[in-house]
């Protein structure tokens, strides 16, 4: 007669704890972005501050400007330029819009409808790139002259008619009127549009037309329902990049406009570089600074999307 014995129990197997990250590991991250925060606090913030300690001095370049806390300058300076501000604002929001019209068919074709022609598209898109800004700007300088191809055209086609009942141009001229200075923006800023455009629009899964096509959408009201209101964020994105700089501009105005033609930024420029009034310069950046920050944050909101490009 056998007995059999039980195997003793097995001993359960030790579970390691897992390693906590060493602590300098955990530092990489902020490493990393170190040299970004100093970039930021020694080309960004230092800089506002100091403009900011300028705006509320008083004094002239001769005898020094003291800090005396002199707000006053900011009422002086918006009562006295308001024209200004609201020029700038009309001339951006015009090539804004001007940009939206032109960049999105064109970010369209490139994403849907460019095949291999696509990345040749895209070079002339940045193509002005190439450029400096101030020779572009110059080009259209040419382009509009006097007696020109483009004004003659206009003026047989009678357009010019009806910018200068609008009063946007004067007579048979463009060069030195608001026209000339919202073409200029439109041109020097369009690339800013249509490439957030672009990369929204390519974004976009294809099957989702081909979907809507299924359930007897028409191209109109696939592109109203679907490409349009996906594509949200590249117009966002576009707009801001086009109308934030396109305010502050003032080479623009400066080459194709007229002194009825001024922007706030050619205020700014010559309270800084000519007149020497630094506090009356500093108050003008601050107060257009503030107000696109307020029309920004806005836009977005009324936008409704956070999803930018």
């Amino acid at each position: 007669m056998t007995t059999v014995t039980e195997a003793p129990p097995l001993a359960p197997t030790p579970v390691e704890e897992p390693r906590r990250p060493r602590r300098r590991g955990r530092l990489v991250p902020y490493w990393l972005l170190l040299p970004g925060i100093l970039w930021l606090l020694v080309f960004f913030a230092l800089p506002m501050v100091y403009q900011a300690s300028t705006s509320v001095q008083t004094g002239s370049l001769e005898d020094g400007f003291k800090v005396t806390w002199h707000f006053a300058t900011y009422w002086d300076a918006l009562t006295e330029y308001w024209p200004q501000f609201l020029r700038s604002v009309l001339y951006a929001g015009a090539a804004t819009v001007l940009c939206l019209l032109l960049g999105y068919p064109l970010a369209y074709l490139i994403a849907f409808r460019a095949g291999r022609w696509r990345n040749l598209i895209m070079i002339l898109v940045i193509a002005p790139f190439f450029t400096s800004f101030l020779i572009r700007t110059l080009a259209w300088k040419t382009i509009l002259a006097d007696g020109g191809p483009v004004v003659g055209a206009l003026s047989s086609l009678h357009v010019l008619d009806v910018t200068s009942w609008l009063g946007i141009t004067a007579g048979d001229r463009v060069l030195a009127t608001p026209l000339a200075v919202v073409c200029g923006l439109t041109y020097n800023f369009l690339p800013f549009m249509i490439l957030p455009l672009y990369t929204s629009l390519e974004r976009i899964d294809g099957r989702l037309h081909e979907a809507a096509g299924d359930l007897y959408a028409k191209p109109f009201t696939t592109f109203r329902k679907v490409t349009f209101p996906l594509s949200m964020p590249g117009v966002v994105s576009g707009t801001l990049l086009t109308f934030i700089p396109a305010s502050g501009d003032y080479v623009n105005a400066d080459l194709l406009g007229s002194t009825d033609t001024r922007m706030v930024g050619n205020v700014i420029q010559t309270q800084f570089l000519r007149i020497l009034d630094y506090p009356t310069a500093a108050a003008l950046s601050f107060i257009l600074m503030a107000a696109i920050l307020v029309m920004v944050t806005l836009y977005i909101r009324k936008s409704g999307t956070e999803d930018l490009v």
